[in-house]
């Protein structure tokens, strides 16, 4: 399989080269694609000098800082049409541990549309989150699975691997989530088809260096988008229009 690693960067001067090394020594066989929204503190300038020492890192420079989910749509955009057949999420800032990508590549190869790294199943845990961290997410991950009738265990999880023929499935043009959300929005999207996602356990390491792009306002946005789109669902499915659409 030939595999793309889509990393997407703000101002992760520090972080960056760290990720990339570990990656590139975990996976040598993936290719990077470093997405920059035009990061002021010379991230995008990095990645260009280390993209060029190493064939298999590419760097995109996008206009400005546009949210996580655009990012990713245009990195799984360039992936397509470059023909790789997996297309993997994974953050700058060392939170994915590069070591821990062989196991959704396998889940992949073993038949998963979607390999789904996560926290809250058996084996799976963080580190060096506080515990009011690591009820918000728990929270929020349970639900968002109650709104949206699914059965991830950690649906606000990050650190994905798509099979090509899985991103070929979803009309990204019509994806409008762009923050936090976004991992939320793309999974249920996939379950909705009815194809295959596996969970594989892995653990979360707080960043180190650099700043969290997290904060309440996005997670808030995040819980009151997924419960507009559960109560549009379940109305949808009241009134018959989802079987209507799956007709059409």
């Amino acid at each position: 399989m030939r595999v793309l690693t889509i990393i997407p960067t703000y101002n992760e001067l520090e972080s960056l080269p760290i990720t990339l090394g570990r990656l590139r020594a975990a996976v040598p066989a993936s290719d990077v694609l470093v997405v920059d929204d035009n990061s002021p503190d010379g991230t995008g300038q990095l990645a260009d000098s280390i993209a060029a020492e190493d064939s298999q890192v590419h760097v995109l420079h996008r206009k400005g800082k546009e949210g996580l989910g655009a990012a990713y749509i245009a990195g799984f955009k360039w992936g397509l049409d470059a023909g790789y057949d997996v297309l993997v999420e994974m953050d700058a800032d060392g939170s994915h541990q590069p070591e821990q990508l062989p196991q959704l590549l396998d889940a992949v190869e073993q038949g998963a549309d979607l390999a789904m790294g996560s926290r809250w199943v058996r084996g799976g845990k963080v580190v060096n989150w506080p515990l009011y961290r690591q009820a918000i997410s728990r929270i929020g991950s349970t639900y968002s699975r109650i709104m949206l009738g699914v059965k991830i265990k950690d649906v606000t999880g990050g650190y994905r691997a798509f099979r090509r023929t899985t991103l070929e499935k979803l009309n990204l043009d019509q994806v409008e989530s762009v923050g936090y959300g976004f991992q939320v929005d793309l999974a249920w999207r996939v379950a909705k088809m009815g194809l295959t996602i596996v969970e594989r356990p892995i653990t979360f390491v707080e960043r180190e260096l650099g700043a969290s792009k997290m904060s309440g306002i996005i997670v808030v946005e995040a819980m009151i988008n997924v419960t507009k789109w559960g109560l549009m669902a379940r109305w949808n499915k009241l009134t018959g229009k989802d079987r209507a659409d799956n007709r059409s």
